[in-house]
């Protein structure tokens, strides 16, 4: 039996895969692709691939990332939505430049345009969605690492990584695997202690949950006095206690039992 490597995957990492449904396919597959398929469902047709596969590329991309001096000179891309807070998030540990939502045309070709870019490498989430992209890279000659599923076309890609890339929490976890392997490389982590940072923060949130759960939390708090009433009683509190310890005051014009006959101020 060969020794165990480091970079080999724990029964934790498998099972995390496994329970993010990383390997799952798809009905069609590429050609290029079929490579990576270790079986198909004869009952869904769905391919499924091979995780050990998936783990070496992982591995292997995080070896070529870690190899580019300067973080920001990496470049990470998601124009699909499952993808953008796990792109953010890998962008914000790692240091790297990322790109959510729409891919400007001309980023990486055009040098007037404002947000012009010259990454080194570039990292995107799905081949199909992110063409534009890749074709700019093809022009300029900057390589691609891409997270591939069964039928993502791999013309200018670089490295493929065979993935589940349409899953809410297959994008995050593979995102999650990469950031973590990358800073346990650079040394900024141990590999002896489990990462701080949970998965749970790459994957993808639908904002209508987050605004229902926020009303359902803000309605099970007790109601709380408006800040100016709460102001008002407090000050009406302090005044009444002055009064109590200096004496009710007299009205304007006393003066306070002076009689013509008592020296006024200014008299000699």
């Amino acid at each position: 039996m060969p020794a165990k490597s480091v970079l080999d995957p724990t029964e934790d990492d498998v099972r995390k895969m496994l329970a993010s449904k990383v390997h799952l396919g798809t009905k069609n597959l590429e050609k290029e692709m079929s490579r990576y398929v270790h079986s198909r469902n004869a009952k869904t047709g769905i391919h499924l691939l091979d995780l050990h596969a998936t783990w070496q590329k992982l591995m292997l991309a995080a070896r070529m990332l870690v190899t580019i001096e300067n973080p920001a000179d990496i470049c990470a891309i998601s124009a699909r939505p499952y993808g953008q807070r796990a792109c953010l998030k890998f962008s914000h540990y790692t240091g790297a430049q990322c790109i959510v939502a729409r891919f400007t045309p001309g980023t990486f070709t055009n040098q007037i345009q404002e947000r012009f870019l010259q990454p080194r490498i570039i990292l995107v989430t799905d081949p199909r969605t992110d063409h534009q992209a890749i074709d700019e890279c093809s022009f300029v000659n900057i390589p691609v690492i891409a997270f591939c599923d069964t039928d993502s076309p791999l013309k200018h890609v670089d490295l493929a990584i065979p993935c589940n890339n349409r899953g809410q929490k297959s994008i995050g976890m593979m995102y999650w695997l990469l950031t973590r392997e990358i800073l346990r490389l650079r040394g900024t982590i141990v590999r002896s202690v489990p990462w701080e940072i949970k998965v749970d923060l790459f994957f993808y949130r639908d904002p209508e949950d987050v605004l229902k759960k926020e009303e359902e939390q803000a309605a099970v708090q007790p109601f709380a006095p408006p800040i100016q009433e709460a102001y008002s009683a407090g000050a009406a509190q302090t005044f009444e206690k002055t009064l109590e310890a200096t004496g009710p005051a007299g009205s304007w014009g006393d003066d306070g039992g002076a009689t013509w006959d008592t020296p006024q101020w200014g008299d000699s």
